[in-house]
């Protein structure tokens, strides 16, 4: 009972209980698992749209003529190239380059940057950023900044009704700094954790209630739902997105999971950069892959992965996929087993479930027409 108590709350929380979700505690707060069932809202986010609440997100402005500079050093992306509203994601690492946080960054103003972190690293990523900024200012937003995200094919219809800002212009990771959504002030970007088409809205704290009534109401008609993080975790797994705490920590390298891609080596110094370049150059031992399995059996998280009967690696992620109807999975493997196409097999309960390495991700959105006008 101890532990309940000293849980924090979203300013939703009332209106999940409303709603009938199930709650548990995550990173620290009490959050929906799911309303009416992991499966059925999956496949809402699928078809059509879903609403989620993840106010237990931090936020920490970086703010002052070195905002720029800071950042630069503790990202691994290049961070200078973003135009005001635009973002872009980026994992921030340790001298040794293992991953600390996996986040998203927004430039909000000239010299005016927002960071979205993980809920489990809000604190450590305060404190790291704060120790590394020069000519900085940072501010931890996290709690006056409230978080919805609104994923779905019809997202874009549901939204429309709610803001001024001509949605069919952003692209993804574009944001809007200062707009309003059901007249209320709200920070807005495209952007998401499902592998659908999105928004994620930052109204203030006390405003997320109004905004999310107004969202679920202007959805309804098109058929969207509230979703726990049972179906962000569904939905991100079959996307291919990684989860901080389990499939990257500090322990990993970007080179190791499929991030090298965020890694821009001619940006010039950044920490960790040092380390990685030394790993690049020898090669990487193990890289995270995806895998299927041919039964239905789920691949839990430090499951044994086999091949020819030897171990070689580790499951850091697993599922029953609603939208594919297979059981699929995250793991680190020894870099001779990773090619897509390689045999390989799970333990679970003691037995080997048999299975393949998949390219990822696993599920890709059917790609819509954009209307004419949309183009900028």
């Amino acid at each position: 009972m101890g532990e309940a108590t000293t849980l924090r709350r979203t300013p939703l929380h009332a209106a999940h209980l409303a709603l009938g979700a199930r709650m548990v505690p995550f990173a620290g707060w009490a959050m929906p698992v799911q309303y009416r069932g992991i499966m059925e809202e999956h496949l809402a986010v699928r078809s059509r749209a879903g609403l989620f609440d993840v106010s237990h997100m931090g936020e920490i402005l970086v703010e002052g003529p070195g905002a720029l500079e800071t950042l630069q050093r503790l990202l691994t992306n290049d961070v200078g190239r973003l135009r005001v509203g635009q973002g872009l994601y980026s994992p921030m690492c340790a001298p040794h380059g293992g991953i600390l946080d996996d986040l998203t960054a927004f430039r909000v103003g000239e010299e005016r940057y927002l960071l979205v972190v993980n809920a489990a690293t809000t604190a450590k990523d305060l404190a790291w950023v704060a120790d590394h900024a020069d000519r900085a200012v940072v501010r931890d937003l996290s709690s006056e900044v409230a978080l919805l995200a609104l994923q779905g094919p019809a997202a874009e219809a549901i939204l429309s009704q709610l803001t001024p800002v001509p949605l069919a212009r952003l692209r993804p990771f574009d944001a809007v700094p200062r707009t309003t959504v059901a007249d209320r002030p709200a920070f807005l970007s495209r952007t998401g954790y499902t592998g659908e088409d999105g928004f994620e809205i930052g109204p203030a704290w006390e405003d997320a209630p109004p905004v999310w009534e107004a969202l679920l109401a202007a959805g309804q008609p098109l058929g969207l739902q509230p979703a726990g993080l049972g179906a962000r975790d569904t939905l991100r797994l079959e996307a291919g997105f990684m989860l901080y705490g389990s499939d990257i920590d500090e322990t990993t390298t970007p080179l190791e999971a499929p991030l090298g891609w965020t890694v821009k080596w001619e940006k010039g110094d950044f920490i960790g950069r040092a380390a990685l370049l030394a790993q690049r150059e020898r090669g990487v031992e193990r890289r995270l892959v995806g895998f299927t399995l041919a039964e239905r059996a789920i691949a839990r998280h430090g499951f044994p992965i086999l091949r020819d009967g030897a171990t070689v690696g580790r499951v850091t992620s697993g599922t029953f996929s609603p939208t594919l109807q297979r059981s699929i999975g995250l793991g680190y493997v020894a870099v001779a087993h990773a090619e897509p196409g390689t045999p390989l097999a799970v333990e679970i309960r003691g037995r080997p479930v048999p299975g393949e390495v998949t390219r990822l991700p696993f599920y890709r959105r059917p790609k819509v027409e954009r209307p004419v006008g949309a183009e900028r």
